[in-house]
């Protein structure tokens, strides 16, 4: 059995690209995308304009996590069609290149490290450390992994986290966090002005608070469920962090669909360099992948996920406050 560097070298011969299915799939998916707003705008009836949104918000997901491979270098790159539509999508989604890749390259080479910063990712305190915060401090971090935190990660994760907050780390450097947040702006109130009130509901705020609300838990469980493990910087090692600190989110095809495979986490851990629709294709191949710690989107392990608050090095796994 392979393991460590080794794996991650085997795992090379798979993270290559087919151009032509980078393309159908970011194509196709835009194109759903665009016909679900015009199913929205054009219907008289609002409960259709509902469903539409709905649709959209699942369509927003999987937009996400193929524009996530492209910020990966994973796909359609050195082009600038591409480069245009993901530019645009991540302004568009209040993700911005800018802040969008340095806090998940960040993410990626510091995953489960207990002593570092929470750039890209939730905060992990220890138990004695949260035991020696003030009140206030243990309110802010909890507050931060709450769950009515992440259901609205529209404002939360997004709007706030990734334009507001790197705004004011460094205007300069994220002006396109700018460019987001007043375009945003721009859209909503054109929206309104021009189209109503129902359309707006339709084609902004369910699409937008429903994929930021699914984006925000993805991104929590992918490194915050039973089993997870964390280690100090000293004994941290990439390829375990992969295999021991991200999940496989076991999904039906649909969600698989929706959120472009992104629950097979350990393996785009282990190398991010691997296409999203070949991820399921090096699971198979290799028996060393076939064990992950798992997870899903059933009522029960979501709420398993949520009540993990700290690190209790004692005991080696997540737990409540208590």
């Amino acid at each position: 059995m392979r393991k460590g560097k080794e794996l991650i070298l085997a795992t090379k011969a798979f993270a290559v690209e087919d151009r032509k299915k980078s393309w159908w799939h970011l194509l196709s998916t835009l194109f759903l995308f665009l016909a679900l707003i015009a199913v929205a705008l054009l219907s008289p009836w609002f409960p259709v304009k509902i469903i539409a949104g709905v649709l959209q918000a699942l369509v927003i997901v999987r937009l996400f996590v193929i524009y996530h491979d492209y910020q990966h270098h994973t796909i359609l790159q050195k082009s600038k069609l591409a480069n245009a539509i993901m530019t645009a999508f991540g302004i568009y989604i209040l993700a911005p290149q800018s802040i969008w890749k340095r806090s998940h390259d960040y993410h990626h080479s510091h995953n489960s490290k207990l002593f570092s910063a929470s750039i890209g990712s939730y905060p992990i305190a220890t138990r004695s450390k949260f035991n020696s915060m003030s009140a206030g401090e243990r309110r802010e971090y909890l507050a931060i992994r709450h769950p009515l935190t992440i259901l609205l990660g529209y404002f939360s994760m997004f709007m706030i986290g990734m334009c507001v907050s790197s705004l004011r780390s460094s205007p300069r450097r994220h002006l396109d966090s700018l460019l987001a947040l007043v375009l945003h702006a721009v859209q909503i109130t054109l929206a309104f002005i021009f189209l109503g009130w129902q359309n707006t509901v339709a084609i902004v705020f369910i699409p937008f608070f429903i994929s930021t609300a699914i984006g925000a838990y993805l991104f929590y469980a992918q490194h915050n469920f039973p089993g997870v493990i964390f280690k100090s910087n000293a004994d941290w090692a990439y390829e375990t962090a992969a295999l021991q600190s991200s999940s496989y989110m076991k999904m039906n095809p649909f969600w698989q669909w929706v959120t472009a495979n992104i629950g097979y986490h350990h393996i785009h851990h282990l190398n991010s360099r691997i296409p999203f629709y070949r991820l399921p294709e090096v699971m198979a191949h290799f028996p060393e992948l076939q064990q992950p710690k798992v997870t899903s989107l059933s009522p029960k392990d979501i709420r398993d996920c949520l009540r993990l608050k700290i690190w209790d090095p004692e005991l080696g796994q997540m737990t409540g406050t208590r």
